[in-house]
């Protein structure tokens, strides 16, 4: 692509176009991509020494260039997007999983990275940026992939991140507080995550019928709902142990390594669409799913557990706590803090959530990012009317303590970081991943 949005990526011969992003402005990268042999330039204003073209809005044109040149070509490529608070990652993991596993060449794109064929690739953002979609799908068209599955995450389709797509199936899971610092009201959230259902054609929906939400994702025809109130695809008899999860969807049963009852709901979304493809050992290919890096993650420790998890908002962190109890338990300890720079609303719920489900909490720090983390977690407690927890802010401290207090049978929590293989301080990713560090301190 012989067009480029990072000043950076520029070689001879290049247009660069001068995007205003939330953090940074295209325009002030003018002079370096012509310096590194920028022929074009697209820009809203200013004059440049290269052929300019001078546009009301950048970001518009970029759109309409990627969908006249590139659109065609990438448009037989099926589409598979989900969208809703939480069960995205999973969800999405597990049908790229799925499908390959079949020999049905798939690609995946969101919070865990872009994985194709044996590559994986770490994004900035769980949905990227519509350029940087459009060079993955060309990539995708190069290695013969056939199915592409795509987190969407609300902050992406506000900033038109997959405009000018068109989806074979879309997917929401459900919705419950989160990133209010971004859409100010669970309205506006709402309505954000709806335009995925409105980049379709012909396509099926794939809904949550146990969701308050679920009737804004409707379309007018070809929807399939699915939950323990579905007329299509019925949730029941879930049953768990520290091993397995067994429900049943529409009185077939179905045996899954994923633990916890909101993974039925992830692994029902599985096999909808395997049957919407016609595939034949569906319980096979569920029995064999393995959860993504850093959802569930169990770690056996003596004759205790200690389960990672990315869970971050408070839906996410009282189903995991209530999930647990279900397993064969003496205590559940909980590790938990909230991100800097993010909804502030949500850290005194969370702080009560885990307090009120479990039996011992320790609050440290998350991605702190420009935030003091003591601060932080003065906004997590500061509600708490029971007094079962430890403040240790050095993250690497907390875990190290959380692990020395399990005795026999105990259950240890480690949440929000999940698969993250750093921490973000200001703006510097330090290295750190949680898994990593609970291992290295247990040998």
């Amino acid at each position: 692509m012989n067009i480029k949005i990072n000043s950076k990526d520029v070689v001879k011969g290049d247009t660069f176009v001068a995007i205003k992003g939330q953090n940074y402005d295209g325009h002030n990268y003018i002079e370096e991509a012509i310096n590194l042999g920028a022929s074009k330039i697209v820009a809203e204003y200013g004059n440049y020494s290269v052929d300019t073209i001078i546009v009301s809005d950048t970001k518009k044109y970029l759109e309409e260039y990627l969908y006249d040149n590139y659109y065609d070509k990438i448009k037989d490529i099926k589409l598979i997007g989900m969208t809703g608070t939480n069960g995205k990652t999973t969800t999405c993991y597990l049908i790229y999983q799925a499908l390959n596993s079949i020999n049905i060449s798939t690609a995946y794109i969101g919070t865990l990275g872009f994985y194709i064929k044996d590559e994986k690739i770490s994004l900035n953002n769980t949905t990227p940026s519509l350029y940087d979609i459009y060079n993955m799908l060309l990539k995708c068209l190069e290695y013969k992939i056939e199915y592409v599955v795509m987190e969407v995450s609300s902050q992406g389709l506000a900033m038109g991140r997959v405009n000018t797509l068109k989806f074979d199936y879309v997917i929401f899971s459900n919705l419950t507080q989160d990133h209010l610092d971004y859409h100010k009201t669970l309205e506006n959230y709402v309505l954000e995550k709806q335009k995925l259902f409105k980049m379709t054609d012909n396509s099926y929906a794939i809904v949550n019928a146990d969701d308050a939400y679920c009737n804004y994702f409707l379309l007018d025809n070809k929807n399939i709902t699915y939950g323990k109130t579905s007329n299509d695809y019925k949730i029941s008899d879930i049953k768990l142990d520290n091993k397995t999860t067994i429900f049943k969807l529409n009185n077939e049963e179905y045996k899954t390594k994923l633990l916890g009852e909101y993974n039925v709901y992830n692994v029902c979304i599985v096999i909808i669409i395997l049957e919407l493809l016609k595939i034949q050992n569906i319980k096979e290919i569920i029995e064999n799913l393995t959860p993504p890096p850093g959802r569930m993650d169990i770690i056996n420790y003596n004759s205790n557990l200690i389960i990672v998890d990315y869970a971050h908002t408070p839906d996410a962190v009282e189903k995991i706590i209530t999930n647990a109890r279900k397993l064969n338990h003496n205590r559940i300890i909980t590790l938990i803090g909230c991100g800097g720079n993010r909804d502030k609303t949500k850290r005194s719920i969370m702080g009560n959530i885990a307090v009120n489900n479990s039996d011992y909490v320790i609050f440290t720090s998350d991605n702190p990012r420009y935030e003091k983390p003591k601060k932080i977690i003065n906004d997590i407690i500061c509600k708490l009317d029971k007094k079962n927890y430890k403040i240790i802010v050095n993250r690497k401290k907390a875990i190290k303590k959380s692990i020395q207090m399990l005795t026999k049978n105990d259950i240890l929590l480690v949440l929000g970081k999940g698969h993250e293989e750093y921490q973000i301080i200001k703006d510097k990713k330090i290295p750190f991943s949680d898994k990593k560090y609970i291992q290295k301190f247990m040998r």
